[in-house]
Order: structure tokens, then C-alpha cells, then sequence
């Protein structure tokens, strides 16, 4: 089953701001601007929600696994902060696991979805972009896009195979990676889709083939260029 995890920032007291327009340059050198314009002084205050989702949209073994957890930062450090009914159900479902082994646990596993790396690229200014954008090689611009009736700039990359481990690249037969990123005007980014197709033969006689998609949303708050929506 292909697994969605959506992670929602709620910004408290911000206006996003999506489109500045400006004097167009080379599409991908407006983009590193933009990327790197912002100072990032402003405190952090912040809701992240997590959804687990099947294919279908439905809730993964037919259970509610949303949860949400607040953040408040600033120049020294984000904490994060649990509601009482947060901890109550992540005390519920620790119980259960305690009588029976193997008893599903939705709250704990829509928690661990929130883990280090996953928080770090959603909370930190303009996510996993600029580390993605250094391995991704630019292959064109399209200024004839449109992002929510507005027209907008798509510039498409393709995304080297990421290193595997020795005996399973041998594997691997066929490999398609891209990434488009769609922007205004002033090369802010808006949406990031990054797509990946990998198929191959195990054992000469069992064939495989895996995808995976990620989609960021951006937004604007005072001035962070932040991860609004991350979809896997």
C-alpha cells in the first residue's frame, strides 16, 4: 500500500505572500536568490499536524492517526510542545502494546513519522531545497505555467540515483528521477515535486519497480520562506 504523510504549518499571525513580481532573470539564479535572501530573524510560532493516509485517501488499518504537536522558537531553538490529549493517547496506546504485542498503536506511529530529519526540513527556512538543488541538474524553464490562476515559472531538474548500498545497486536496471519547482516571478518557490521510478531484478527471476513522490508547498511569513505542506 503507498503510504501519504502530510505535514501542515500553521503560522500564528503571519501573512504568506506568494508572488512578488519582479525583473526576470535566469531562472535557476533567481531561484538560489530568493533562497537566499531572507535573513530569518523572526520567532517561530507554529502548529505541525501528521497524517498517515493510504492510497484511497482512507486512514491506514482503518484507524484516525492524525496528530498535532506546537512549536515555539527562536534565534536559540525550537521547543516542541505536547497537549495533555496528545500524551493521554500516546499513554493509551503504550498500554495496549504492554497486553498484547501486537496491538496497533496509530498515535505512537504517526509520532514517529515526526522524527528529527522530517522536522528539521519542514520547520527550517525553505526546507530540504537548497541541499536537494545542489545534486539536481537543471535541464529547463517554462514561463508559461500557472499556480492557483496566477501565471508562475516551472523549472525542471533531473535527480541523480541516491547512493545505495553496494549489493543492492546491482540490482537496480532503470532509474527516472526529476524535480520540478514552480515560482513567481522573483524566483520564490512555490511548489517543489520530486519524483523517483526505480525497477530492477532480484535474483534473475523476481522483478520489482518502486515510486516514490514528494511535493512541497512553500509560503512567506515576515521573513522565512517556509515548508507549508510536505506530502510523501
Amino acid at each position: 500500500m503507498l503510504t501519504q504523510k502530510k505535514m501542515l504549518l500553521i503560522l500564528a499571525g503571519a501573512c504568506f505572500s506568494l508572488f512578488n513580481q519582479s525583473a526576470q532573470a535566469d531562472g535557476l539564479t533567481d531561484l538560489k536568490a530568493a533562497l537566499a535572501r531572507l535573513p530569518v530573524q523572526t520567532p517561530l510560532n507554529a502548529v505541525i499536524e501528521e497524517k498517515r493516509l493510504g492510497s484511497e485517501g482512507i486512514a491506514l488499518d482503518g484507524q484516525s492517526t492524525q496528530v498535532s504537536i506546537s512549536l515555539d522558537g527562536n534565534p536559540s531553538g525550537v521547543q516542541i510542545l505536547y497537549t495533555k490529549d496528545l500524551l493521554a493517547r500516546l499513554a493509551n496506546d503504550e498500554r495496549a502494546k504492554e497486553k498484547d504485542p501486537v496491538a496497533k498503536t496509530p498515535t505512537v506511529d504517526a509520532i514517529r513519522e515526526i522524527n528529527s530529519s522530517e522536522l528539521r526540513a519542514v520547520i527550517s527556512d525553505v526546507g530540504n531545497l537548497p541541499r536537494v538543488l545542489k545534486k539536481a541538474r537543471f535541464t529547463f524553464e517554462n514561463t508559461k505555467e500557472s499556480f492557483n490562476g496566477k501565471p508562475v515559472r516551472l523549472l525542471s531538474f533531473e535527480m541523480p540515483i541516491e547512493k545505495h548500498n553496494g549489493k543492492i545497486r546491482k540490482y537496480i536496471k532503470n532509474y527516472d528521477g526529476t524535480l520540478s519547482v514552480w515560482m513567481a516571478a522573483d524566483g520564490t518557490p512555490l511548489v517543489t515535486s520530486m519524483n523517483k521510478v526505480i525497477s530492477g531484478l532480484l535474483f534473475v527471476v523476481v522483478k520489482f519497480e518502486t515510486e516514490n513522490e514528494d511535493e512541497e508547498v512553500f509560503g512567506i511569513a515576515a521573513d522565512r520562506i517556509f515548508v507549508i505542506k510536505k506530502r510523501s
